[in-house]
């Protein structure tokens, strides 16, 4: 996921995609903690899209 393909979605699209970014992040914790997580790489890859979303989010608050 890239910076600039986010910045053309929608707020909307934005926060949908924030949360579902969340529950894939929670499911992968869970499956870490049981030990059945078997790409361990992907908990990084969740965490920097769910970074990359909350700072579209919050350069389009500081234009407001």
């Amino acid at each position: 996921m890239r910076a600039s393909d986010l910045r053309s979605k929608t707020d909307a699209e934005l926060a949908e995609e924030l949360v579902e970014l969340r529950r894939e992040q929670f499911n992968l914790r869970m499956q870490q903690a049981t030990g059945q997580l078997v790409r361990s790489d992907q908990y990084s890859k969740v965490r920097k899209d769910i970074a990359r979303i909350k700072t579209v989010q919050n350069e389009r608050a500081a234009k407001a």
